[in-house]
């Protein structure tokens, strides 16, 4: 079996790889560039040239060859690498008839726990996103912010004393909405300072969150050991990181309870095995990073149901009902906030006809949220 073409597909928001053979077999990714998708698919082009003509069985090899034969990493590169990669395990598991994760040691469990987003611009509209989410039986939820989902093109000021205040007040409000039925999971998207940061999770020890995820920006790995030092609620973070080197740095540090890689864009599933087997030498578990499509779901499942250290599932759309559910030719079945593992072979999805013409490429321009005095402000 050869390898005959490397289609990088856009689709809406999202960009799929599509690994074709001359057995007939097609394997299927995405990439987790998001912001950088035109750059990531220029590199998915870029590597069709080793690809083509090559065994797509052998898919450690091709991960060491694309990753190791320039000295260049980044966002664009990897979100590529783990496209191809996911795509090549989806081949071998429709070659050999089984689900990836029967690839990769075998299932641990059949279903995933997963966290519905809850999405707010009001502190009302928050709770009863809670709310919502705990009457379709999800038991965790997640995207959950204790700052509101304020449009970036308003310029932002609050005090300090108004910042925490406000950011304990609906952390509070939160976990009276669902009461102890629900596990909260607090979003800061990298808005804090290490100050500031340490100041809130303080204010929000009493409300047992499962998780505070990513509070400061992740460059400085001894920062985030600071905070994760100082804070008495456990630190999620990884969904910027791209590779086991970083990952277990940031082990190292003491830095975080509950890693977060992105099997779309930390170099696929390949390396997201092996950031989770790193990540379980140091008793932590995994809640891989999912904000993208039904296929980087589909891949993460594959994951979730082969590691014993898995914790948590993002579920972004809830894609059984959303507008996006037509990408696909099946979406994850849901029961009592679990995502069921799929059993057909491969990651068991594929692209539906015609999606990329039902949903024309969307792409994403640079929105910066501003400071009322011009600065910027992370959001």
């Amino acid at each position: 079996m050869r390898i005959t073409a490397v289609d990088p597909i856009f689709v809406d928001r999202y960009l799929f790889v599509e690994v074709r053979t001359d057995a007939g077999i097609t394997g299927l990714g995405e990439s987790g560039a998001w912001g950088y998708l035109e750059a990531s698919e220029r590199v998915v082009a870029k590597f069709a040239g080793y690809l083509v003509g090559e065994d797509p069985l052998r898919i450690e090899h091709h991960w060491q060859y694309l990753y190791r034969w320039s000295h260049f990493r980044g966002a664009a590169i990897m979100g590529a690498l783990s496209a191809i990669d996911i795509a090549l395990w989806d081949i071998a598991g429709k070659h050999f008839g089984v689900p990836v994760h029967q690839l990769l040691g075998g299932a641990c469990r059949s279903k995933a726990r997963a966290y519905l987003h809850v999405f707010g611009e009001t502190t009302e509209e928050l709770v009863r996103g809670c709310r919502d989410a705990k009457a379709q039986g999800f038991t965790a939820v997640g995207h959950l912010t204790p700052f509101l989902d304020e449009p970036p093109d308003r310029p932002y000021f609050e005090t300090h004393a108004e910042k925490m205040r406000r950011a304990i007040d609906r952390v509070r409000a939160y976990r009276e909405a669902v009461g102890d039925s629900v596990d909260l999971c607090i979003e800061i998207h990298r808005r804090l300072s290490p100050a500031e940061a340490v100041v809130l999770g303080r204010g929000i020890e009493q409300y047992h969150p499962l998780f505070y995820e990513d509070p400061i920006r992740p460059d400085n790995l001894d920062s985030m050991a600071l905070v994760a030092s100082q804070v008495p609620i456990p630190i999620a973070t990884g969904e910027r990181l791209h590779t086991i080197e970083e990952f277990a740095m940031l082990l190292a540090r003491g830095a975080v309870q509950y890693v977060r890689p992105d099997v779309c864009l930390a170099g696929g599933l390949s390396h997201a095995k092996k950031i989770a087997a790193i990540a379980e030498a140091f008793g932590v578990g995994v809640v891989p990073h999912n904000p993208l499509s039904p296929v980087s779901t589909a891949a993460c499942l594959q994951l979730a149901a082969c590691i014993p250290n898995f914790t948590l599932q993002e579920y972004p759309l809830g894609e059984s009902g959303s507008d996006k559910a037509d990408i696909v030719d099946a979406v994850p079945v849901v029961e009592d906030g679990f995502l069921l593992i799929p059993e057909g072979p491969g990651i068991g999805i594929a692209l539906a006809p015609g999606a990329a013409e039902r949903h024309p490429y969307r792409p994403r321009s640079p929105t910066t949220r501003l400071h009322v005095d011009g600065s910027v402000v992370d959001q």
